[in-house]
């Protein structure tokens, strides 16, 4: 890991409250030149023959973010077929596209090959089946070390107790199927967690893959997934991306020696990417002084936001309207019916009604989880690309909470 002094900061002189002025808060924005630091941070970090960034796009699937990535040279992973038509819509060809579901029926797969993506496969059912009826069709097998990673349990998915995955104990079992119905492995596959501190725990667990990795005679790939940690804070820690990739690189083009063919190296991140890119910007509604706490109630909540309650999440918080002001102690929370609380006990200069606040780290996993609960419509997106700002998704409207319903016969209110 490394030491991170102070944050990203927002390129190209973009004044963030000028762009609330002029679309209007809540409000998503993203700096694209963050996006481009990020990829090619990575992608120079490995020095081996083959080597493919795909884009875990459910961390963000706004179009234009993946249509930037696919101008960078990215692959994308999709964890839904609704995911894969995004990602044709933003012009990536099946050839780059890996489906990567779990817990989804045997019907989502044989759709899958209708659109010629690649195919992760994650249980032994699923790769019997598949194999008795598209024995021609290359798959990936999704493995699970069986290792615990991960800053919290909801997103750590390569444990024992993971619903992800073929367990690392069940590849004697994975062969013999592949022997019955004759059916093709081209890569192995495997996903620890997010947010990973201990870069030798992930070391670890890949040389359990590449163990298991040596079982499969015609692999074209190995994906390691992702999970590299970003910092979230002043003086926070990140993964050091320079050193993992001269270690694992060492590594990977050893063990290709010893299969005996050059493979691609594959890595699938996605909050990596693109969270540093984010910021939500939400206004303060109200400042409200209770027998024990400074509230910040802002015009937002978890609908809009939900990683601080989902599992506990960390935003860096600040008030760009009053950036000099004194540091008081504020909780701030939401408008949400329920207790929706986004920070509580953060030091921020002095919160008048009517200032911005500015969340850091929301390229990741913050619009993709937005709803409309409490009936309120979801916020616009804003890029900031090569200096210039553009609405990459309007601000939601009343219609658009309504128009996919339809209305129900009305009973008779005699007969009720």
């Amino acid at each position: 890991m490394q030491l991170v002094e102070g944050n990203y900061q927002m390129t190209d002189n973009i004044d963030p409250l000028a762009i609330v002025e002029q679309y209007g808060s809540p409000l998503y924005l993203y700096d694209a030149s963050i996006i481009e630091k990020q990829y090619k941070r990575m992608v120079n970090s490995f020095s081996v023959k083959k080597f493919e960034l795909h884009y875990a796009c459910k961390a963000n699937t706004n179009l234009s973010i993946l249509q930037l990535l696919l101008k960078l040279g990215s692959g994308i992973d999709c964890v839904s077929l609704e995911e894969v038509n995004l990602a044709m819509k933003a012009g990536f060809k099946p050839s780059q596209i890996m489906y990567t579901p779990n817990s989804v029926a045997l019907e989502n797969y044989f759709e899958a090959v209708k659109m010629g993506v690649k195919i992760n496969v994650d249980s032994i059912s699923i790769l019997e089946q598949f194999g008795q009826v598209h024995p021609e069709y290359p798959v990936c097998v999704r493995v699970n070390p069986h290792v615990m990673a991960g800053m919290y349990s909801q997103i750590s998915v390569g444990h024992i107790d993971s619903k992800f995955g073929i367990s690392i104990h069940q590849i004697p079992h994975v062969m013999r199927v592949i022997e019955e119905t004759g059916q093709v492995v081209n890569g192995v596959h495997m996903h620890t967690g997010s947010d990973i501190l201990d870069v030798e725990l992930f070391l670890n667990a890949a040389e359990i893959l590449l163990k298991a990795a040596v079982n499969f005679k015609n692999l074209e790939f190995i994906d390691f997934g992702s999970g590299f940690k970003v910092p979230y804070k002043n003086e926070d820690i990140e993964t050091n991306i320079e050193n993992f990739g001269e270690k694992f690189s060492v590594r990977f083009n050893e063990f290709c020696k010893e299969y005996g063919k050059e493979l691609t190296l594959v890595f699938e991140p996605g909050k990596y990417l693109v969270s540093q890119s984010g910021y939500f910007l939400a206004k303060a509604s109200v400042v409200k002084q209770t027998t024990s706490t400074m509230f910040v109630c802002l015009n937002s909540g978890f609908n809009h936001l939900i990683r601080p309650m989902f599992y506990n999440a960390y935003h860096q918080i600040e008030n760009i309207s009053n950036p000099s002001g004194r540091q008081r102690i504020y909780t701030v929370v939401g408008n949400i019916c329920e207790t929706d609380t986004f920070g509580v006990n953060r030091r921020l200069a002095e919160v008048n009604e009517g200032d911005i606040l500015c969340f850091r780290n929301a390229g990741a996993y913050c619009f993709s989880m937005a709803s409309q609960y409490n009936s309120r419509p979801r916020p616009a997106e804003v890029l900031i690309y090569e200096g210039k700002d553009y609405l990459i998704r309007k601000r939601e409207t009343m219609d658009d909470l309504v128009r996919n319903q339809v209305a129900a016969p009305i009973l008779d209110k005699q007969t009720v």
